[in-house]
């Protein structure tokens, strides 16, 4: 069975549903970053980030904004 929890954004406070009980149905695996963005993020950051936020970094492609 599948763990989906609900989840607050960090960056942008969306709430999202959260699939890391099934990582191959959640957003994170789709999205592909730099390892130094992943780092940056990692420091940043000490949850999930929403699709929407993964996307627009993914698009910006840099670590000073995120």
């Amino acid at each position: 069975m599948a763990l989906h929890e609900d989840k607050q954004c960090p960056r942008c406070h969306q709430l999202f549903e959260c699939k890391s009980g099934s990582i191959t149905l959640c957003h994170c695996s789709e999205t592909r970053l730099p390892a130094e963005t992943l780092e940056a993020l990692r420091l940043r950051y000490d949850d999930c980030l929403c699709p929407a936020c993964l996307q627009q970094i993914q698009a910006t492609m840099t670590t000073v904004e995120v």
